[in-house]
Formats: structure tokens, sequence, C-alpha cells
């Protein structure tokens, strides 16, 4: 199943993504640092969505209080 979230409190306007079976695939962030993106993106394509979420939620970017990593930690627990 395809999804969209808009981050909240981050550089990246928007994160789509595929849930098929318990597993993440087509990780796409628009806006943000795009190199780092595409890095998180890969890394996670064929990961299970609770391994994804535990190891990216939590992260913060600098002064804030989360990071695109973390929002799409948020995006997947909704997709749940």
């Amino acid at each position: 199943m395809e999804y969209t979230y808009v981050p909240k409190g981050v550089c990246s306007r928007l994160i789509s993504f595929e849930v098929e079976n318990g597993i993440v695939k087509n990780v796409k962030f628009t806006g943000g640092c795009n190199g780092n993106l595409k890095g998180i993106a890969s890394l996670v394509e064929g990961m299970d969505v609770e391994s994804v979420i535990k190891r990216l939620e939590g992260i913060k970017c600098g002064m804030k209080q989360t990071s695109c990593p973390d929002q799409l930690s948020e995006a997947l627990k909704q997709a749940l």
C-alpha cells in the first residue's frame, strides 16, 4: 500500500513510501538534504517496518526535537 506523510518540524516537505507485507519500499523525500535522505531511503529499502521504526525514532537534527529520519518513523507508525 502507498502512503504519503507531511513531516513536521523538518526541512523535507513530504515523505512517500510503500509498505508491502510489513516491508518498507520506495521511500522518497521531497525537500530536505537530498543526498542524506536518498541514503536513508536506500538503507531502509527492504527492511521490516518495526525495525526501521526502532532504528530511526528519536533521532534529532541539531537543536530540533525531531529529524527527517524521526519523521519517517512517525509516518511508518501511522501506516501501521
